[in-house]
């Protein structure tokens, strides 16, 4: 039997070198979406005093310290540790995924051998985390929107199907393009799609990509804001819920300017005092 989504098991490593600890709940609630957090371990040196600022939330959130000294300066031993970790508890096969929370690219090749494997990887961290990490997972969501939401939800701002107040990125034409793209890659032969298939698949070319990156809190708000796209709500078959279908819109064909009809030949008019 298939599980659902939300069922699924991740283990949560937390880089405590490379991440901030102030909203470490929201990056928990983030993760509860996709699945069930049943390995919730966090790898640093405790003695040093930069990570001093975890110690307050690991209790609150069960999440189990994990002490690695540093061997020698300018090497990092925990990484090695949580890599190690990662694939012993890959072997005991009870997990579905792992969620990698770090903006270290020491992760990349240990998310591309989590996937070769059959793990779904779900990567948390900063802007500033590179490329290559990013692109070795199979979502990746930046800190800085959870954040912000974390400060929305204080402040009593959150409300349902607004967008946000300040977004990560701007929505440019690079990230309009593969939006439509990704549209006609899915078309049926009138050109719809499903916004669902949509998601996955742009999921699939950019890791990265979220809503929220770009100040709407649905996929849908962000499509609607687009002057290219066409959108159409059907009632399901039981009619309990909508599902939404989009296009692009169709280009226009400039009008041609009409040419003027041919000339027929006409015999030069005579010039005066001549014999036709």
């Amino acid at each position: 039997m298939e599980k659902n989504s939300t069922d699924l098991r991740y283990a949560v490593l937390i880089d405590a070198d490379n991440v901030p600890y102030s909203n470490i709940s929201g990056m928990l609630e983030e993760i509860a979406k996709y699945g069930v957090p049943t390995f919730k371990r966090i790898y640093g040196d405790w003695t040093k005093p930069t990570v001093m600022g975890w110690k307050g939330v690991l209790l609150e959130h069960a999440i189990t310290p994990i002490q690695q000294y540093a061997y020698t300066s300018g090497k990092n031993a925990t990484d090695s540790a949580m890599i190690i970790d990662a694939m012993d508890i890959l072997y005991t096969g009870r997990v579905d995924g792992f969620c990698i929370i770090s903006s270290d690219s020491d992760f990349t090749r240990l998310a591309i051998r989590l996937r070769e494997a059959g793990m779904k990887v779900i990567g948390i961290g900063e802007k500033k985390t590179p490329t290559p990490f990013i692109s070795a997972c199979d979502k990746f969501i930046y800190i800085e929107i959870l954040k912000q939401e974390g400060e929305e939800e204080k402040e009593g701002k959150k409300e349902a199907d607004t967008t946000a107040a300040s977004p990560v990125t701007k929505l440019d034409m690079k990230t309009i393009n593969l939006i439509t793209s990704s549209i006609n890659d899915l078309a049926n032969e009138s050109g719809w799609t499903f916004l669902g298939d949509l998601g996955n698949l742009i999921l699939k070319k950019r890791p990265d990509f979220d809503a929220r990156n770009y100040g709407f809190k649905k996929l849908a708000q962000l499509i609607k804001s687009i002057d290219r796209i066409e959108i159409d709500e059907r009632q399901s078959e039981h009619g309990t819920n909508k599902l939404v279908y989009i296009r692009t819109k169709k280009q226009q064909q400039p009008t041609k300017a009409a040419r003027p009809a041919p000339r027929k030949n006409v015999p030069p008019k005579a010039e005066p005092g001549t014999r036709s």
